[in-house]
C-alpha cells in the first residue's frame, strides 16, 4: 500500500478552469515520476464515458487520467449525476446506474453516500503516490454545505489542502477570491494553502499589486497566475467557451453540430477541430442551420424532448430539405435514434411522450427500455454504398451508453461490432440509407479512429475539388498526448511548484 498524498483543486464557481488545472497537476506530477490518478467524488454532465469493464464516468475524468498516463477508472468519479430535466438527474454509482432522483431527494439520500466515497476515495488513494482532487462549483454554497461530498466535505474525508483557482477572464477575481474564502468557517479556511488566478490576458507586472492585496487580505499566498491559452483539450461541460466564442475561419469544408437542449457526449466531435481545412460550428438555440457539408444530430440525455425542440424550431424540416438535396447526415446514439421513423417510450425511462414520431430519414424504430447498454466496443465499417463504398472496412473502436434499443426494418448496417467488453460478439450496428450519405450508430467516438475519419473526409474533399490528406502523421492520441504536455509547461511556467510540492509534503523531482 502506497502512502499517498493529495492536494484538492476547488473554485470560485463554475468553469474556472478546475478540471484543466486538475490535468495539468497530473500531467506535471506524472512526469516528475510519480504515480497519479484524479477524483472527483461526485461529477453532474452530461459527457460521460465507459471503461473497459463496462462502468460509467464522468468525460473530465477521464481526460484527467489520459494526463496520469492511466486507463480510466470509476473509482475516479464515483457518483456521476446525469441531468434528465431541469429538476431530475440520473444517478450514477461506481460506474452503474442506482436511481432517478430530483434535486431535493438526492440531497437527502447523500448522507448514505460518504462512506462509499470515503472507501472508494482510499481505495483509489492506496494505488497511487498522489491523488488530485477536483471540487465542483464553488465551496461557498452555504445552503448546501451541510451533507457536501464535494468540496471541503471532500477535502475533510481526504485530509488534503486546497487550493483555490479563480478566473480573471470574468471578471472581479479578487472580490470572488476574497468572498468564497470569507464564507468558509475557520477550519475551512484554514484547508487553503494558496490561490491561482486563471486565465489571464495581459502584463503580469499590473497585476502584482493585487496580488499582494489579496495575499494581505487573506494572509493565503498566491501561487501563481496562468495566462490564457488556447489548448485542444476535452472540456468539461456545455459552460465550456467552445459554444460562446465566434470563430474566424476560411475552411474548405464545413461541418455543423446541433446543440440540443440535453446534448451528451458533444466531445465526439473534437476531432474536427484539429483539422487545419474544417470548420466546426455548433447550431445554438435560435441559430438556423446553414448549407454544411456535414450535420450531425449528436447524443442526448432526453432524445424525446430534443426531437420535441427540433420540431417546434423548425429544425426538423430543415434537416429534411438538406437530406433531400444530398447533405451528408449522421446520428449518433439519440442522434441515431430522431433519424428513424419511431420512438416510443412505455415505461418513461426519459420522458411522459410515450411515442412519437422521428425524421424518417432512416428506417428503423427505437424503443427504450429499463436497462441500460454500457460497453467499449471494437467494430467494422460495412453499411456504405455510392461514393462511400471506400469507407466499409474501417476498424472502429468506441464505447455505447444507451436505454433505447432500435430495430433496423431495411437497408444495412453501418457497422458490425467484433468485441464488446473484450468478448467476441457478432452484433450489427447503426443503419444507412440507399445513398448511403445519412447513417447513425449507437458507437460514441466513431470519429475518433483515424482511419474512418480521414477517409470520410477524403471523400468530401475529392467532391469538392480539395487536396486529399494522406494517412500518416499523429494519431489523435499523440496529439491529445502532445496538449497534455503543454499544459503541463504552462503550470510549471506560471506556478510556483516549489511550494506546491512543499504542500503535499514531497520533493519537487527533476
Amino acid at each position: 500500500m502506497k502512502a499517498s498524498k493529495s492536494i484538492m483543486i476547488q473554485g470560485t464557481g463554475s468553469s474556472v478552469g478546475k478540471s484543466i488545472i486538475t490535468a495539468g497537476l497530473c500531467r506535471v506530477f506524472q512526469q516528475a515520476g510519480y504515480e497519479v490518478a484524479p477524483f472527483k467524488s461526485q461529477n453532474m454532465a452530461l459527457n460521460s464515458y465507459i471503461t473497459e469493464d463496462g462502468g460509467e464516468m464522468g468525460r473530465a475524468q477521464v481526460v484527467q487520467a489520459e494526463a496520469c498516463n492511466k486507463k480510466p477508472d470509476v473509482r475516479m468519479n464515483p457518483i456521476l449525476l446525469k441531468p434528465t430535466t431541469d429538476r431530475k438527474s440520473q444517478v450514477i454509482l461506481n460506474g452503474k446506474v442506482h436511481a432517478h432522483m430530483d434535486a431535493m431527494a438526492y440531497h437527502l439520500y447523500k448522507p448514505e453516500l460518504k462512506e462509499m466515497v470515503r472507501e472508494t476515495y482510499h481505495s483509489l488513494a492506496a494505488d497511487n503516490d498522489i491523488v488530485v482532487i477536483e471540487g465542483a462549483g464553488s465551496p461557498a454554497e452555504i445552503n448546501l454545505r451541510e451533507n457536501d461530498l464535494v468540496n471541503m466535505g471532500m477535502a475533510e474525508i481526504s485530509d488534503s489542502p486546497v487550493l483555490l483557482v479563480g478566473d480573471i477572464d470574468k471578471g472581479g477575481v479578487f472580490a470572488s477570491l476574497y468572498g468564497t474564502i470569507m464564507l468558509m468557517s475557520p477550519e475551512e479556511r484554514g484547508r487553503i494553502k494558496g490561490m491561482i488566478i486563471n486565465k489571464f490576458r495581459g502584463d503580469v507586472e499590473i497585476l502584482k499589486p493585487g496580488l499582494k492585496m489579496i495575499e494581505d487580505l487573506t494572509q493565503i499566498p498566491v501561487l501563481g497566475v496562468v495566462p490564457y491559452s488556447v489548448l485542444k483539450i476535452e472540456d468539461e461541460d456545455s459552460l465550456s467557451e467552445r459554444f460562446s466564442r465566434e470563430r474566424e475561419h476560411h475552411s474548405k469544408i464545413q461541418i455543423e453540430v446541433l446543440y440540443l437542449p440535453h446534448v451528451s457526449n458533444f466531445t465526439d466531435f473534437d476531432i474536427f477541430e484539429i483539422q487545419e481545412d474544417v470548420h466546426l460550428r455548433y447550431v445554438m438555440r435560435g441559430d438556423s442551420i446553414g448549407d454544411p457539408d456535414v450535420l450531425i444530430i449528436p447524443g442526448s440525455k432526453n432524445t424525446i424532448e430534443d426531437l420535441v425542440y427540433l420540431k417546434n424550431a423548425g429544425l426538423d424540416e430543415q434537416i429534411v430539405k438538406l437530406a433531400k438535396k444530398g447533405t451528408r447526415v449522421v446520428g449518433i446514439c439519440g442522434g441515431y435514434q430522431i433519424l428513424g421513423k419511431k420512438i416510443s417510450d412505455p415505461h418513461a425511462t426519459e420522458s411522459a411522450i410515450d411515442e412519437i414520431n422521428g425524421l424518417g430519414l432512416l428506417d428503423v424504430e427505437t424503443v427504450f427500455e429499463t436497462i441500460k447498454t454500457t460497453t467499449q466496443v471494437d467494430a467494422v465499417t460495412k453499411g456504405f454504398s455510392g461514393g462511400l463504398l471506400e469507407l466499409n472496412g474501417c476498424s472502429i473502436k468506441g464505447y455505447e451508453i444507451h436505454m433505447g434499443q432500435t430495430q433496423r426494418l431495411s437497408g444495412e448496417p453501418l457497422t458490425l461490432i467484433k468485441t464488446r467488453l473484450g468478448e467476441t460478439v457478432q452484433v450489427e450496428d447503426g443503419a444507412t440509407d440507399e445513398t448511403g450519405k445519412i447513417f447513425g450508430t449507437y458507437i460514441h467516438g466513431i470519429f475518433d479512429s483515424r482511419t474512418f475519419t480521414e477517409k470520410f473526409l477524403n471523400v468530401i474533399r475529392k467532391e469538392k475539388g480539395i487536396d486529399e490528406k494522406d494517412h500518416t502523421g499523429l494519431t489523435y492520441e499523440d496529439f491529445k498526448a502532445g496538449e497534455y504536455n503543454k499544459l503541463a509547461d504552462l503550470l510549471r511556467a506560471s506556478l510556483d511548484m516549489k511550494k506546491i510540492y512543499d504542500i503535499l509534503g514531497l520533493k519537487e523531482n527533476c
